[in-house]
């Protein structure tokens, strides 16, 4: 059964891919979606009826080179069972939703088989993902890794027509293989200290890597810290972490459905995910630990302060999702690993629906993606509009503070309950650091959440434009502000784009209700097992004094007391996140419903801030005069002065000067007299004759 979750995306991704001109386009895609329906189901039977019991699972032999020794095998434990159902699931769901979706795309035409080709690229991206969280050792996962890496920027570019898309497929390949470079920096490390890559047994071999030294970059290092800050720039970059997130905004230009694949619970998590499966070597690794901690809670407040502005749709979860990212890594970094992955399944389920529900808004608005050309669009699409709702209330974290107490789990919707705990773990660990930044960023994530959600759905229709262009001129840098208080419309437009809204087709519109139910009771049914006692984890964790690395899905040390001290937390540090939600909602409420002249009004006031937000921090453009332009400098020297000057000037010329001097003089002695060979022997005999005499040569 696991061998069919993992390879029945790769046939659907063959078959479709490459058969589609026999089994025709609309059978490629059935065929896709149904394989991956197929492993979703067995997914899920494979998660409810799974004893805990770790189970090795070889398929073939994959490199056997010295002592290098490996197999492609199939890890199975809770960590894997998990993000099969993810991965699956949403792979599953985004399949279905994008036959609506894909169904009469404006960028091909109808001879062009797009369709097929899409629907196989998702299916090798979910085979690629599959591979990864099934992975036994450390060169099958940098497989799956890479197949990621590949089917992203497949996926990013897919309107490979448009430079912006290109541009962007790039952008994310190459920061990636940057991230990519301090994973495989760690695997070699790992290797040469443990001789194996198997997770079993570098996980056994954890404590002495805290206790040896490591030579690297001239001086010494704990291993396991420099291997675990290794690993984490690996994560860093699949995650969209800070330095290494710039990819992750353009990816949007690539389809809705890739935004929601990729983005929202797959390949964003990996690094998630890499983190908590290298747990045993992380509890010996403190200071890569709290690394993981500080740089997850500053990504999670950079993003959300950049969310705060964005005017695309698709841009504001974008920002979201690295923000939700950081938070994960927080939880990491805390020590509370299996909160992380808690809230990793929670915002699979949540960010998934925000996702597709942004692009049934855009194909309601005719591929409109600037949220201040929307407006009431609550009474054209009213199924869509719940559906975010339900999305906004989870990822805002909506509940009942202190419901935990009276119920044994908390009442409130997904992200209530995996936030809450994270924000109390990274409190329980000391870091205070983490926890304000963890608090600020939950009310700047409410903002901007009801922001998208005032924008789009209530106030008056703006209209927008019917082609799915900014109509009017209006532009982030020369307005300034975050809503359209320039033209409603009615500069010859109307409003077309509002007036011909109507809500998606069914197949778009059931995705969205299966991933709204777990947006609302994703977080109360899991509580237990990822936030409660050691009784209720002990299927999923490795706990306690007598714990042993690698013995569950998840190892915590004997000195971890962060998950005991989290459940202690003060009241106010409870209620933190709950007022924080609070905060946000009401601030913009005020600033979209209430007084909506009121951020006109603050972004020409405050114009720096508002440019150093939109400009998100201006980190594209420091890379570009710090590495892109030196990069491309170094490049054209090579060229012009490299290739052009010394080797066509120089070398070239040289060629092309003495080898045809040399040739003509050679053919001028093939004169065809025979008095000229003769001649010629005659002198030959002379000079080798005096030359044998000046040198003794003769006797």
């Amino acid at each position: 059964m696991e061998q069919i979750i993992l390879f029945a995306p790769l046939v659907g991704a063959i078959v479709g891919g490459f058969g589609w001109r026999i089994i025709s386009e609309k059978g490629a895609q059935a065929l896709t979606t149904g394989l991956l329906f197929l492993a979703c189901a067995l997914s899920w039977i494979t998660f409810l009826t799974f004893d805990g019991t770790t189970k090795h699972i070889e398929i073939l032999r994959f490199i056997s080179s010295g002592s290098l020794d490996t197999f492609w095998a199939i890890r199975l434990d809770r960590l894997t069972a998990i993000m099969l159902i993810v991965v699956t699931s949403v792979s599953a769901l985004v399949h279905l939703y994008s036959w609506g979706y894909m169904a009469h795309d404006e960028n091909w035409t109808a001879e062009e088989p797009y369709k097929a080709r899409f629907f196989a690229y998702l299916s090798f991206f979910t085979f690629a993902m599959l591979a990864l969280v099934t992975s036994d050792n450390l060169v099958q996962m940098f497989f799956g890794w890479e197949g990621v890496g590949v089917a992203s920027y497949l996926l990013i570019g897919f309107y490979y027509k448009k430079p912006s898309a290109n541009a962007a497929a790039i952008k994310a390949f190459v920061v990636n293989r940057v991230g990519d470079f301090g994973f495989a920096l760690g695997i070699f490390a790992l290797f040469f200290l443990v001789d194996s890559i198997d997770f079993d047994t570098v996980f056994s071999h954890a404590p002495d890597l805290a206790k040896t030294n490591l030579t690297f970059l001239w001086t010494q290092w704990n291993a396991a810290d420099l291997i675990g800050v290794l690993l984490f720039v690996g994560a860093s970059g699949k995650s969209a972490q800070l330095f290494l997130h710039t990819w992750l905004p353009d990816a949007m230009e690539g389809p809705t459905p890739v935004s929601a694949l990729i983005h929202a619970a797959t390949m964003v998590t990996a690094g998630v995910f890499l983190v908590c499966r290298m747990s045993p070597l992380y509890e010996f690794a403190p200071d890569a630990k709290a690394l993981v901690l500080v740089m997850g809670a500053s990504t999670a407040f950079f993003a959300a302060t950049v969310g705060l502005v964005q005017n695309d749709i698709k841009r504001v979860i974008a920002y979201s999702t690295c923000s939700q990212l950081g938070y994960m890594f927080a939880a990491a970094g805390s020590g509370v690993y299996g909160v992380a992955m808690f809230h990793l399944l929670t915002h699979a389920f949540f960010k998934a629906m925000l996702f597709l529900g942004a692009g049934s808004v855009i194909t309601a608005m005719h591929h409109e993606q600037d949220m201040r050309h929307y407006g009431g669009l609550r009474k054209k699409i009213p199924f869509t509009f719940w559906m975010m709702m339900i999305g906004t209330l989870a990822i805002t974290g909506v509940g009942i503070p202190f419901s935990a107490e009276i119920f044994g789990v908390p009442i409130g919707f997904a992200g209530f309950v995996s936030k809450d705990a994270i924000i109390e773990s990274t409190y329980a660990s000391g870091s205070m650091y983490g926890f304000w930044l963890l608090v600020i960023a939950a009310a700047f994530t409410s903002f901007y959440s009801w922001r998208l959600m005032f924008m789009t759905f209530y106030g008056q229709p703006k209209g927008g434009s019917s082609h799915g262009a900014d109509a009017h001129g209006h532009d982030d840098h020369a307005h300034g502000h975050g809503h359209d208080d320039h033209g409603h419309g009615d500069h010859g437009h109307g409003h077309s784009a509002y007036d011909h809204a109507h809500e998606s087709p069914l197949v778009m519109l059931i995705p969205l209700g299966l991933l709204a139910i777990g947006a609302v009771f994703g977080g109360m049914l899991g509580y237990n097992a990822f936030f409660g006692n050691e009784h209720a984890m002990a299927g999923f964790f490795a706990l306690g004094e007598h714990a042993v690395p690698g013995q569950g899905a998840i190892f915590m040390g004997a000195d971890n007391h962060v998950l005991e001290h989290a459940h202690e937390s003060p009241a106010w540090v409870s209620l933190s996140p709950f007022v924080a939600m609070l905060l946000g909602f009401v601030v913009a409420l005020k600033m979209y419903i209430l007084s909506p002249d009121l951020p006109a009004r603050l972004a020409a006031t405050n114009r720096p801030l508002y440019e150093f937000l939109l400009n998100k921090w201006y980190f594209d453009e420091i890379y570009t005069a710090v590495f892109i332009k030196p990069a491309m400098a170094i490049g054209r020297l090579f060229w012009k002065k490299g290739d052009g000057d010394v080797i066509d000037g120089t070398i070239n010329g040289v060629a092309l000067g003495i080898v045809p001097w040399f040739t003509r003089l050679a053919g001028r002695a093939q004169s065809g007299y025979l008095f000229h060979y003769a001649f010629a022997m005659v002198i030959g005999i002379g000079v080798l004759m005096t030359w044998m005499t000046l040198t003794g040569g003769a006797h």
